[in-house]
């Protein structure tokens, strides 16, 4: 029986390691399959809060009323997924966007503005029934009502009207019909060139063919601007102005009307005052009160406008800087003539110190602006000269 015992324990040692052997592989087996299955599982369950956008359903509820709400959510959380998948596999970046939309498929972008009012309503293809080619901007006080409704009806519906308001007061000039379809822009104190610098912007203004950048205080009684945008482009100006009546204010020879032509481009003026007769104040120039620019020449000036120097002086004998041959794009047209009435509205906006008159404060920043700009373009365009003149002497000795 000793021996039956030992036998039979003999037997069932092989059998239970077979087992044991099994179990553990199938164990490793199954183990096996688990950890394949359970990244997958794992992505989908803790997927990045990037894809998961916060959602405020109150708000969408209220901008989206009956069904459309639960297609909104589930469509707005589907294309927030594929854009981050996508981003996270192909980022976009252009180099020739414009600056700071790198990251922007060009598609998407609108580089250029306008002043067009648009409706709150409706299909936005729809809003504008017409498109003015021309912009005309004034910088008024409300004292000077009746001389900008006069302006302004010269000007036709191919023009839109931009006012600048430099003494705050901007409803009253509902009373003309006008009014209600202009631009209206408003601070108190500021000068157009300083409207200008930060208001009309080559991007914004892009879609009107000509820029006008009027003072308040002209008599337009001898001026059409249709007729005038026909002047302009037969004699190819990029940069001009209406005359002026010669027996109305000191002005320049070169701005004075002539009764004789339709439009001049050089004058003489008295001895000494112009190193070459292609040059201001005897050829490419006009005033600073009434200038007209094409978008293009626009573009430049704008950029050459100081950004502190707000009234402007100096910037007429730099003009030509922005167009080529200047004494031949820069004219004055002279069967649409203006009378400059020399109200010094804004200048009476300045402030009396040391015994001195508002105005005569203004005038003499006028004249520290001019000092100052010259000096300043002067020293740009050495610098220039002088950077390309060392860059030529480096490239020459290289080997």
């Amino acid at each position: 029986m000793g021996i039956g015992t030992t036998r039979s324990s003999t037997n069932r040692k092989p059998s239970e390691s077979m087992r044991l052997i099994l179990t553990t592989f199938v164990g490793i087996v199954f183990g096996f399959f688990i950890g394949v299955s359970f990244p997958s599982l794992s992505a989908k369950l803790n997927l990045p809060s990037g894809l998961l956008p916060t959602v405020d359903v109150s708000y969408i509820e209220g901008k989206y009323t009956g069904g459309n709400t639960r297609s909104f959510m589930k469509n707005n959380n589907n294309n927030s997924a594929q854009n981050q998948l996508l981003n996270d596999t192909m980022k976009i970046w252009v180099p020739s966007n414009p600056r700071g939309a790198e990251r922007l498929p060009p598609a998407i972008i609108e580089a250029d503005s306008d002043f067009y009012l648009r409706r709150l309503w409706g299909k936005p293809s729809e809003d504008l029934t017409s498109k003015p080619k021309y912009l005309v901007t004034f910088t008024v006080g409300y004292d000077q009502k009746t001389n900008i409704d006069a302006a302004v009806k010269k000007f036709s519906e191919n023009f839109m009207i931009l006012l600048f308001h430099y003494d705050d007061r901007t409803t009253e000039w509902d009373e003309f019909e006008w009014s209600k379809r202009a631009i209206h822009v408003s601070a108190r104190k500021q000068t157009k060139w300083w409207y200008a610098k930060r208001f009309l912007h080559p991007d914004i203004v892009a879609p009107y063919d000509y820029i006008f950048i009027w003072d308040e205080d002209l008599g337009v009684e001898h001026f059409n601007a249709e007729e005038y945008l026909t002047l302009v482009k037969k004699h190819g100006l990029e940069i001009s102005q209406p005359g002026l009546e010669p027996n109305s204010g000191l002005t320049w020879q070169m701005t004075k009307r002539r009764g004789d032509r339709e439009v001049h481009k050089e004058t003489e003026e008295k001895p000494g005052w112009c190193s070459d007769p292609h040059l201001p104040p005897c050829a490419a120039f006009v005033e600073i009160m009434a200038p007209v620019f094409s978008r293009d020449a626009w573009r430049c000036v704008w950029h050459m406008i100081q950004n502190d120097l707000v009234h402007g002086w100096g910037l007429d004998f730099a003009l030509r800087k922005c167009v080529e041959p200047a004494h031949e794009k820069i004219g004055v047209v002279d069967s649409q003539w203006i009378v400059h009435q020399s109200v010094p509205s804004l200048g009476n906006q300045g402030e009396a110190q040391g015994g001195q008159e508002p105005w005569q404060g203004v005038r003499e920043r006028c004249r520290k602006e001019w000092t100052m700009f010259q000096s300043r373009l002067a020293n740009a365009e050495n610098t220039y000269f002088e950077a390309v003149a060392a860059a030529d002497m480096f490239n020459s000795t290289s080997p």
